[in-house]
């Protein structure tokens, strides 16, 4: 492991069982029958845990997109070209885009950031941390990155870590489903055709041609896959090895991460195995639509908080859950005790 590396696998501490313990303490307190709000009470235990104290607040969130162009996508793997990458990311700086939406509602500090796409794109909000202008075609015997490509993405997601209350990270490359299947399938020794999905709305002839490709490369690559880091520089994007980077070193930092669907959860993949000292730090904000990310959450062993049948990316899911977490931490701030209330707790 080279020293630029290194820091991927610093540990970090446990989340603060005392104030768990205080929080926990406090929900058997409140005006309501023990368990009553459901996993409601679990999310404010586990921002009394994150951030140490018996009441935890979400005033500052962060949300950063990160946008990549895929090699894999020339072999016809999506129904959109891959100007489209370069599109959203200018989409993003203006303020159009659906994640633009719903991070202005939740008041959240949100940038997109470019790591390279076949079509050249500038905008003065764009940050600009490009590697190279897409990955390899994994599928044609070369990795997706190079070790020094890797690395970059690494860091360049490692660079977007701030001190706040929570991190979200959104994902935008066309091919990119593709690459996180492929990296579900060599991570957990998943069946191709129970992992890959129809991403941006393929047909079956498409899909089967997209199934045929990871089947082929994870044969063609299988001497090299013994590594998560291996795995994400055979098949990864650059924006999912930065989502990597941003999560682990988030979490370094004590602030928690919320997933947001397929190609964000499988960077908390790579993450947590890399780092499991990460793992008690990763929500998991919803169940995406695309095939397969229920199988990897099982394979996780992680439960989702929403389920709408979402399958954009973007950070959309993880940033529509910010609603419920708030509510959950404002009902464990603000409803009154019993004794506060002048009632007996039942035995």
């Amino acid at each position: 492991m080279t020293e630029e590396l290194r820091w991927l696998y610093k540990p970090v501490p446990a989340p603060d069982q005392i104030a768990r313990d205080a929080a926990i303490a406090r929900q058997k307190q409140l005006i309501k029958p023990e368990g009553a709000l459901g996993r409601l009470e679990s999310i404010a235990v586990d921002f009394a845990g994150f951030q140490g104290k018996e009441q935890p607040q979400l005033d500052r969130l962060c949300v950063r997109v990160f946008g990549a162009d895929h090699g894999i996508a020339a072999q016809g793997t999506s129904r959109f070209p891959q100007a489209v990458t370069s599109v959203m990311l200018k989409l993003f700086c203006e303020g159009g885009a659906a994640i633009n939406v719903l991070s202005r509602e939740q008041n959240a500090d949100f940038a997109a950031i470019n790591l390279g796409c076949v079509v050249p794109t500038e905008h003065p909000d764009l940050i600009d941390e490009v590697v190279a202008s897409s990955t390899a075609d994994f599928s044609q015997g070369n990795t997706a990155m190079t070790r020094d490509q890797l690395a970059l993405a690494l860091n360049a997601g490692r660079r977007q870590s701030t001190d706040t209350d929570c991190f979200i990270g959104g994902d935008m490359g066309i091919g990119n489903t593709t690459s996180a299947a492929a990296i579900f399938a060599a991570l957990f020794d998943l069946e191709v055709s129970k992992i890959t999905g129809r991403g941006t709305g393929i047909g079956d002839v498409v899909l089967t041609r997209k199934m045929a490709l990871i089947e082929s490369a994870l044969e063609m690559h299988r001497e090299r896959l013994g590594s998560p880091l291996a795995i994400l520089q055979t098949f990864g994007g650059f924006e999912i090895a930065a989502l990597t980077g941003a999560f682990i070193a988030s979490v370094q930092r004590q602030v928690p991460v919320l997933v947001d669907g397929f190609m964000a959860t499988a960077a908390a993949a790579i993450a947590g195995t890399l780092n499991p000292s990460v793992k008690p730090w990763l929500l998991y904000a919803h169940l995406s639509d695309e095939a397969g990310h229920k199988l990897a959450l099982e394979c996780m062993e992680v439960k989702p908080m929403l389920s709408f049948n979402m399958r954009l990316g973007e950070g959309t899911g993880a940033v529509l859950a910010i609603s419920i977490i708030r509510q959950a931490i404002n009902l464990h701030n603000k409803m009154l005790t019993f004794s506060e209330a002048g009632l007996p707790i039942a035995d």
